[in-house]
């Protein structure tokens, strides 16, 4: 009841701002966050972006080019006011420039939308989803396509990680688009064309195999039965991962770029500090390329030595920064007393054990470019 009157559920309706929908910044907003979400998984021989000098003929296929995605069902369900699909925005944004086509044999580039939908088996909810693979017939498009047009870059749309372990060492570049709501079509093709740069990072780790993920922990939790059991603990995610040494096929963090980031200059401000203490530091960041784009600079953070077992580096901070080519900006973080801290079950207490810490920094959890220690005296 509290809650309710702290957000207003028992105001006065008469003293509400009337509301907008579907405004022009609604739009521009949308369009946005969805940019910033795509991550570049893969970018071999810089395909990426589409280079409109070379490019004239682009050849677009696939079950999710021409497919809304908006659409949920149950407590998802939603009636966006309109939704631009992936061969619309393309078709927009290429008119009089580069002529869009269905044949790949006959084109200078092919994109594969391929992916789930919101249905039964698939990405929905109330259950999981019947496979950790792509259909069958969308694995033979994409290596019937690869024999037509080695230049082929497959774009997923799905909300989890796919199995590609049937193409992947084929296909030389491969987005993750999500569901990118009703600007998702303009979207992706402004990160296609080079329009946007991507910088979107992985929010979760695609393993090679499904036996690899910390639902396979033990022989118990899978495939299990009504009876529930969590061996896998706290190791979840890139935590499981990491800790265990088991290679991910794209690891929590991940998100290609455009351009490139240099990571120089660790200055940790004191090297020892105490249960008040703050620890402060910078790194500097650098765009060593030719393009405008951003990176996710990541801060870990590892527990050398500790009484109980923890993962070997978490997720602690992140900061995300814009620059022009050669331009350079210095980064800085806070790292408090409860950044150190694990939840103690004996004593139902945050603990911050003395010893040694390491700052980890870096563009994902696999990919560390500056490290520094530090001790914690509590």
């Amino acid at each position: 009841l509290r809650v309710m009157f702290l957000v207003g559920f028992f105001d006065d309706d008469s003293t509400y701002p009337k509301g907008s929908r579907n405004t022009s910044e609604h739009q521009i907003l949308a369009r946005e966050i969805a940019e910033e979400g795509i991550v570049l998984l893969k970018n071999e021989g810089d395909l990426l972006p589409v280079g409109k000098e070379v490019v004239k003929k682009i050849a677009v296929i696939g079950p999710t080019a021409n497919r809304k995605t908006s659409l949920g069902g149950g407590s998802s369900t939603n009636f966006p006011p309109y939704e631009i699909k992936p061969i619309e925005g393309l078709k927009e944004k290429c008119k009089g420039k580069i002529e869009i086509i269905e044949s790949p044999s006959e084109a200078d580039l092919t994109l594969i939308f391929a992916g789930y939908q919101h249905k039964k088996g698939m990405d929905m909810e109330g259950e999981d989803r019947d496979s950790f693979h792509l259909p069958l017939e969308q694995i033979e498009l994409i290596t019937k396509t690869l024999k037509e047009n080695a230049n082929t870059v497959v774009i997923l749309v799905s909300g989890s990680p796919i199995s590609m372990k049937e193409w992947i060492d084929k296909v030389p570049v491969v987005v993750q688009a999500w569901y990118g709501g009703m600007e998702a079509g303009n979207a992706i093709a402004s990160i296609l064309l080079g329009e946007v740069n991507p910088s979107g990072k992985l929010p979760l780790t695609f393993p090679k195999k499904l036996s690899d993920s910390p639902a396979h922990t033990s022989e118990r939790t899978y495939p299990g039965d009504k009876q529930v059991f969590y061996d896998e603990g706290i190791f979840v995610g890139y935590r499981h991962f990491d800790t265990k040494d088991i290679e991910p096929l794209f690891p929590f963090g991940h998100g290609l770029s455009y351009t490139k980031f240099t990571y120089e200059n660790l200055v940790i401000d004191n090297k020892m500090i105490s249960e008040n203490d703050v620890l402060r530091f910078s790194v500097d960041i650098v765009n060593s390329g030719n393009l405008v784009g951003s990176e996710v600079v990541q801060l870990y953070i590892q527990d050398v030595e500790s009484r109980v077992e923890r993962p070997s580096k978490e997720l602690k901070g992140f900061r995300k920064v814009k620059l022009k080519p050669g331009e350079k900006s210095t980064v800085r973080f806070e790292v408090l007393n409860e950044d150190l801290s694990y939840f103690d079950e004996n004593t139902n207490q945050w603990v911050a054990e003395k010893g040694e810490f390491i700052l980890l920094i870096g563009s994902s959890s696999r990919d560390i470019r500056l490290e520094g220690k530090f001790e914690y005296r509590g």
